[in-house]
């Protein structure tokens, strides 16, 4: 006892006298975390001063941390992300067989493992409790409709009543910006399947999902060019129609362009779900053509929106289209029924968008050298909406005739000489061509080009030049803050493709009501 009981009293005397002399105890080496070293917690960065970064570093991080560096210098690329292995289960469509795996064998692309243990499927009574909707969105984009769920907070909210669990997007560009902004709330960007619909099999107990949103690719309806009956792109509703029969929501929403529901596809979705057909568990209970700008929105955008719900479902209030809060005509009584409350004028674009433009710098491009791969693929960004106040670089004649055009104007207001001869020669066709802007209306549609005014009335109401991303972006209703990845064209596309983000967040009311009250 004595040796350590002596050892014991050393230790604790030159304890003392390390106290006592000011000298700093020993402590053990820690590696600091990337939390600990003074890196944002948050899914992408705004700023470079709000990441404590100098004015010379040339890169923002990634949603994950990955693919940060400056121009000019190698970098080492992330490997793409890892996909589980999956067994095709179904395929969803006619004369499809079962197939398993065997284990360790290597599964087809997108094909998800199905080891997973049963799980009992939500219940159709609606649930009066304060738990987040789970929302699955096919189509997605870059999240302008989860966004709109997401913004939407019922009376005394202070958090999001949507959480998204799944995401489908076949274009990088589009699903990484979605990773940017939803991939910490769905559990990591793992949940975010960048690829084609057609590969993507949830199994049948896998995803657990209140609500399916999606807006199949438009274009084959659209009435823009020529409509193709046989255009591929016609038959993506069909894999939307795929994955709601497997994952089995309360609620599911398709948005389209108007034409969408004269259309073949929208009739055989209407028998399919009559008795019999594939969606027989399902009934359509809304099915119509919505203009945002009946929601506050400062674009008169037409879409076609189907709400359809289980039969078992029993909402706690009737699910149907949100009420319209605005209207055409200012100063009118626009009341639906006698006794309700007059909407508001519908919301123009001049106070809304471009009295906010003016304080932030026109940029010629994105900011270079910044690049971000949530998903495994290396693209410019992210980049804030702020960012994106960009023009092109106009000719000495394009300004010129950008200068000749009044507001509300169009190319039939050009002289001759600045005219073209095709311009001259057609006097009819669409008056928004080369058009401006009208500072006290709504936005025309915003499209995947609105920067070229050459494509329709993408002229800012008072300057000489067409509208930027940032200014269509702000017309779509994305925040200041939402985070874009990829170039110029693609974020272009991006925006022009989502769903205006006040439309989407007037139909999430709707559907919180039948779901929760």
């Amino acid at each position: 006892m004595g040796p350590i009981g002596s050892r014991g009293q050393e230790h604790r005397r030159r304890g003392a006298r390390s106290r006592r002399s000011g000298r700093p105890r020993p402590q053990a080496h820690r590696t600091p975390s990337r939390h600990s070293a003074g890196l944002p917690r948050q899914l992408g960065v705004l700023r470079q001063e709000d990441l404590g970064l100098s004015p010379d570093r040339t890169c923002l991080p990634s949603t994950r941390g990955r693919g940060c560096g400056p121009p000019n210098r190698a970098r080492t690329r992330d490997p793409p992300m890892t996909r589980l292995p999956q067994t095709r289960r179904h395929e969803g469509r006619a004369g499809a067989t079962s197939s398993s795996a065997s284990p360790g064998s290597r599964s087809p692309k997108g094909v998800r493992d199905h080891s997973t243990p049963p799980a009992t499927l939500p219940h159709m009574t609606a649930d009066s409790t304060i738990a987040p909707i789970s929302l699955v969105d096919l189509f997605a984009g870059c999240g302008g409709f989860t966004q709109g769920f997401h913004e939407f907070r019922p009376d005394g909210a202070n958090a999001p009543v949507y959480r998204s669990v799944a995401a489908v997007e076949h274009d990088i560009a589009a699903a990484s910006t979605y990773a940017l902004n939803f991939a910490k709330g769905a559990g990591g960007a793992d949940h975010i399947y960048a690829g084609d619909i057609e590969d993507w099999f949830p199994g049948p107990h896998e995803i657990q999902a209140e609500v399916i949103l999606g807006g199949p690719p438009c274009q084959g309806f659209s009435g823009l060019g020529r409509e193709d009956k046989d255009d591929p792109r016609n038959k993506l509703w069909r894999q939307y129609m795929r994955i709601v029969n497997t994952i089995k929501p309360k609620i599911f929403v398709i948005e389209n362009v108007d034409r969408f529901l004269r259309s073949p596809e929208f009739a055989h979705l209407e028998s399919a779900t009559q008795r019999g057909g594939e969606l027989s568990e399902y009934e359509i209970v809304e099915k119509s053509v919505l203009n945002s700008a009946d929601y506050g929105v400062a674009q008169a955008r037409r879409r076609a929106i189907v709400i359809a719900a289980h039969r078992d479902f029993k909402p706690l209030v009737p699910l149907k289209y949100p009420a319209p809060t605005h209207a055409k005509g200012v100063g009118a009584d626009t009341s639906v029924l006698p006794g309700t409350e007059t909407r508001k004028p519908w919301v123009p674009v001049g106070p809304a968008v471009f009295s906010r433009t003016p304080f932030w710098a026109l940029n010629p491009s994105l900011p270079r050298g910044w690049y971000c791969n949530p998903l495994g693929t290396e693209l410019p960004g992210p980049f804030a909406t702020r960012d994106l106040h960009i023009g092109r670089r106009p000719t000495r004649l394009s300004v010129q005739r950008y200068m000749a055009i009044p507001e509300g104007g169009n190319r039939h207001d050009l002289p001759p000489e600045l005219s073209t001869p095709n311009w001259l020669a057609h006097k009819s066709g669409s008056h928004d061509v080369m058009g401006r802007l009208y500072a006290d209306r709504p936005s025309v549609t915003i499209r995947t080009e609105f920067y070229k005014p050459e494509k329709g009335r993408y002229l800012h109401p008072q300057a000489h030049r067409p509208i930027t991303h940032l200014e269509a972006a702000l017309i779509q209703g994305f925040p200041e803050d939402f985070k874009w990845c990829g170039t110029k064209i693609q974020i272009g596309r991006q925006i022009g493709n989502a769903v205006p983000v006040g439309l989407s967040r007037a139909l999430a009311g709707s559907i919180y009501k039948a779901l929760r009250g």
